[in-house]
């Protein structure tokens, strides 16, 4: 075997290719500088190949392309040898890499056909394209749904959230109710006692002082029980027609003098403004308790503006708590330092407040919640920290020949006991009498 790789390298006998070419300056370099370029890029295609494969590890059938390289590699390097035997006749070498080259070729094409069937099913890139619009249009719709989804959980929880305030409200206005009518009786009886003590002391100064504070501070008392029944929807109501600009006009010189400072709320009152079924020394009370907050609120001063408008039915519809059919609104709206959310959310809760001890019994807007309610319409504050804060009031719009001792749809049994609960002062009166 060694014998026969000897004979065929050996070139003694043998003359170099140029003879063929007579040596002819032009055949030869012809030769050389195409062979020359053919091997160079035969061997740049390999490396090539190679750099794509080894970043690419992703492309299927990866292995096919060394298949490839190898192959080019071989084929690069017998042009490089025809350009040695044009000099020198080592033929039995070039010999060689030509079966090496052959050897090459043929496993590469046994290697490529069977594969063939395979890389024709490999997905197009219009395929792949279309796949991918396709799967960017199912994620979008998984994104979408699963906002809808979040919004309606988000909707679910904040309903879950009124329904626990509500439910709440309700069992903090049933306990006030309780407690301030039991209250109230109390007072009665205390008020009345001091009216006999009064009446039967001789005329001494200083016991008669002292009856006198002590009946002060029973009204005093008196008044904030009145304000827990407001708040419970427990006090008793004369609703009648009450025309809300009048009302307010005639109520600016008070709602001046709560301001203090001899500032003036302004106003924007509506044109035309629709009657309202409410009782009207409660509604003075409410925007007087509401300047008060406000000027509070403002303690560097600021701007009050007490702003009126119509709310035809179709309008009212679109506030749940509100029934469809005509309201008139009473905004008050201040530039004071707000609330934050945590505050707005407790605000109509009763002795709920933020000054400090001995300044606030929490009562005012608890007070403009249980009137607002009991008079059938609805209340809703809006507020920001640095901003300011607006008071909503809904009132019902006053409707001829009310039916006025028919319970409205939809009324509680405080709403129906307020209707025949005497005032505090009534029994007051009553067990003074007696």
């Amino acid at each position: 075997m060694f014998e026969t790789i000897a004979s065929l390298l050996e070139r003694g006998s043998l003359a170099p290719h140029g003879i063929c070419l007579l040596w002819r300056p032009e055949l030869i370099w012809t030769h050389v500088i195409a062979d020359l370029i053919i091997g160079t890029a035969y061997f740049s295609i390999p490396v090539a190949l190679g750099v794509f494969v080894t970043r690419r590890r992703d492309v299927a059938f990866g292995w096919i392309f060394w298949a490839f390289a190898i192959f080019i590699l071989a084929c690069g390097t017998t042009h490089f040898f025809s350009i040695w035997t044009l000099w020198v006749p080592d033929y039995g070498a070039e010999a060689l890499v030509k079966a090496a080259t052959a050897i090459v070729s043929l496993a590469t094409a046994i290697l490529l056909w069977p594969l063939l069937p395979r890389l024709l099913a490999l997905p197009s890139p219009e395929q792949l394209r279309q796949a991918n619009a396709e799967l960017v249009a199912r994620i979008q719709e998984r994104d979408e749904a699963l906002e809808a989804l979040r919004q309606a959980n988000a909707e679910r929880d904040r309903a879950e959230e009124m329904l626990r305030q509500t439910q709440k409200m309700d069992a903090i206005g049933a306990l006030t109710g309780g407690v301030a009518h039991d209250f109230n009786n109390l007072l009665g009886v205390v008020i009345a006692n001091l009216d006999r003590v009064d009446r039967a002391v001789p005329d001494d100064s200083r016991v008669k002082r002292s009856v006198q504070n002590a009946v002060s501070g029973a009204e005093r008392a008196a008044g904030l029980v009145q304000k827990m029944l407001a708040f419970a929807r427990r006090q008793p109501l004369q609703a009648s027609r009450v025309e809300p600009n009048r009302l307010i006009g005639d109520l600016s010189e008070l709602l001046r003098g709560a301001l203090g400072g001899g500032t003036s709320p302004r106003m924007d009152l509506a044109d035309d403004l629709w009657a309202v079924s409410v009782d009207a020394n409660q509604l003075e009370s409410v925007l007087l308790n509401l300047a008060v907050n406000a000027r509070d609120a403002m303690p560097n001063g600021g701007t009050l503006t007490i702003r009126t408008q119509n709310l035809p039915a179709a309008e009212a519809a679109a506030i749940p708590e509100l029934p469809a059919f005509d309201h008139v609104a009473i905004e008050v709206v201040d530039t004071g330092c707000g609330m934050s959310e945590t505050v707005a959310a407790r605000a109509f809760e009763p002795f709920f407040t933020t000054k400090a001890v001995g300044q606030g019994t929490g009562l005012g807007l608890s007070q403009v919640f249980g009137f607002a309610k009991q008079s059938g319409g609805h209340v809703t504050l809006a507020s920001t920290v640095g901003t300011g804060t607006t008071v909503r009031l809904y009132l019902p719009r006053y409707r001829e020949e009310p039916k006025r001792d028919a319970a409205p749809a939809g009324a509680t049994l405080n709403d129906i006991a307020a209707r025949i609960m005497p005032s505090p002062q009534l029994a007051s009166a009553r067990l003074s009498i007696a």
